[in-house]
């Protein structure tokens, strides 16, 4: 079974950075797409970002620009550096990885933006 485990969430003031990383608790796997979601109070989880293993990535509209998403395949990790960031950014940001056709969700780490 596989384990995500996101960290680098907190607290931060309007355009301040953040960087999330997610990778397994054990082991080595082969994941095809990796990404971040994320899920502000009373609305429906999203996309943020998305990463293929050949490195093609895919943005939301509200975030290029101002968010990286990378992934080292050698580590099983993947990042998201956050920049400029809004007080509509607070949410959790999950991880998700795809082997073959099978998703796999970390717990979530919280980001909140504000003074």
């Amino acid at each position: 079974q596989v384990q995500l485990v996101e960290s680098g969430g907190g607290l931060v003031q309007p355009g301040g950075s953040l960087r999330l990383s997610c990778a397994p608790s054990a082991g080595i796997f082969n994941f095809n797409t990796m990404g971040w979601y994320r899920q502000a109070p009373g609305k429906q989880r999203e996309l943020v970002a998305s990463i293929t293993n050949g490195g093609r990535t895919n943005y939301a509209d509200s975030v290029k620009g101002r968010f990286t998403i990378s992934r080292d395949n050698a580590k099983n990790t993947v990042y998201l550096q956050m920049n400029s960031l809004k007080p509509e950014d607070t949410a959790v940001y999950y991880c998700k990885a795809r082997i073959y056709v099978t998703d796999y969700w970390g717990k979530g780490t919280l980001v909140t933006v504000s003074s």
